[in-house]
């Protein structure tokens, strides 16, 4: 049986990095969820993005912005610019040429935010995309975009137990498409973007995890942000919004269909700056 919330927890106030989807488009193909020929509507994401931001601070949450940059047009996916832990920040290092000008340039705004323990990393990773920050470790998935290598680096880097996952469906590309934590002890994930083995694990970890329909991993439901009693996510994932819901979650749906075209929804827009001492 999945253990309910024991009661509804005061969210702490979260600070999270963004970037307005300015220059935003599907200009290639770098995963199953992007066509350059259907379009994008980039007023709409805009205004997308903008209920996502306005939501956060709503309920409480800070809110900082780094400047898009044209030519970048998957910059507003802030996730992927690297991963904040205890204040050390670790860079990001992409696979594919056409996002490579991202890591430099989140670096910089981290630099220029007044950071200084600060890893330019040697291996090729895609920030919290593929890293997830629990209470006692951080999950990390290799398979289609970050090395192996990187998890290692960055449990040197940051001090924190690094637990390596493998992803095996190219739908679900990146770690926090297939899998997100409502809480620092829980996750939410769908079995079949995992080997066998990396289930295992997750089993093993995390008895009382909350399994996700394929239907709400399709519309990117798990592609998600909790700050531990608020859960934003997709509208359209409405019977993980139940679940989540019955359990003693405030969910909040929001709209990101036209950043999903590019293979983005409420996470991938989202980089969590975990650093009391930074304001």
């Amino acid at each position: 049986m999945i253990r309910p919330l024991e009661s509804a927890p005061v969210a702490p106030p979260r600070h999270y990095l963004m970037c307005r989807p300015t220059h935003f488009a599907v200009e290639y193909t770098i995963n199953p969820w992007m066509n350059p020929d259907a379009g994008v509507d980039r007023r709409r994401a805009i205004r997308q993005w903008e209920a996502l931001r306005d939501l956060y601070r709503s309920l409480g949450h800070r809110v900082s912005e780094i400047e898009p940059i044209e030519g970048l047009p998957d910059m507003v996916f802030a996730a992927n610019g690297g991963l904040v832990v205890d204040g050390r920040v670790y860079g990001a290092r992409f696979a594919s040429a056409e996002r490579t000008p991202e890591g430099p340039a989140y670096l910089d705004w981290f630099h220029n935010a007044g950071y200084t323990r600060i890893k330019e990393p040697k291996h090729v990773n895609e920030g919290e995309g593929d890293f997830i920050t629990l209470d006692e470790v951080i999950l990390a998935a290799t398979g289609f975009r970050t090395e192996a290598a990187a998890h290692q680096e960055a449990e040197r880097f940051l001090g924190r137990p690094v637990v390596t996952l493998q992803l095996v469906d190219p739908r679900f590309y990146h770690l926090d498409t297939a899998l997100f934590a409502p809480s620092g002890d829980r996750v939410v994930y769908y079995p079949g973007a995992f080997s066998e083995g990396s289930r295992r694990v997750l089993r093993s970890l995390y008895p009382d995890a909350i399994p996700a329909t394929e239907a709400d991993a399709a519309v990117l439901g798990l592609n998600a942000v909790s700050d531990g009693h608020n859960v934003v996510l997709a509208a359209e994932a409405v019977d993980l919004a139940d679940r989540l819901r019955d359990l003693g979650y405030a969910v909040h749906p929001v709209q990101m269909g036209e950043l999903r075209k590019a293979g983005g929804g409420a996470k991938c827009c989202t980089l969590e700056l975990r650093d009391p001492s930074v304001r």
